[in-house]
């Protein structure tokens, strides 16, 4: 599924990968995404892993709820070079009722990580009266 801003830089969300407190995305690494040493910039990195951590959190909601990032530790593992096939996977570790924990791991097309995170997501009903 293409929609939001990492499609923009080439990356998809698995919809069968997709449920259940856990989201998964992927995408090639283009010449775009490096930075000046021809290695992947650690912005795609952040971004991968806030879409699959992020998306994991959506699958847990319910249909008046919204959410968005509050805090993410990301640790980069190993430099993803030019031609490479990224999969990032989310996980809910623990959803509460305003905030959820979530880690993500970043992996190669051997099943060599990457790249992983830590974050949390606020969680607030879209029809909170304000004030």
């Amino acid at each position: 599924m293409s929609l939001g801003f990492h499609s923009a830089i080439g990356f998809e969300v698995d919809l069968e990968g997709t449920g259940n407190g856990r989201c998964r995305v992927h995408g090639k690494i283009e010449q775009k995404h490096l930075n000046i040493n021809h290695v992947v910039h650690g912005g795609v990195y952040a971004t991968v892993l806030d879409t699959a951590m992020g998306g994991a959190v959506v699958t847990t909601l319910h249909p008046d709820e919204v959410t968005a990032t509050t805090s993410l530790y990301v640790e980069f593992i190993r430099s993803a070079r030019l031609g490479q096939v990224l999969t990032c996977l989310g996980t809910v570790t623990r959803r509460g009722h305003h905030v959820a924990f979530c880690d993500g791991q970043i992996t190669d097309e051997k099943g060599t990580l990457m790249g992983s995170a830590r974050g949390t997501w606020y969680i607030w009903e879209t029809n909170q009266k304000k004030g």
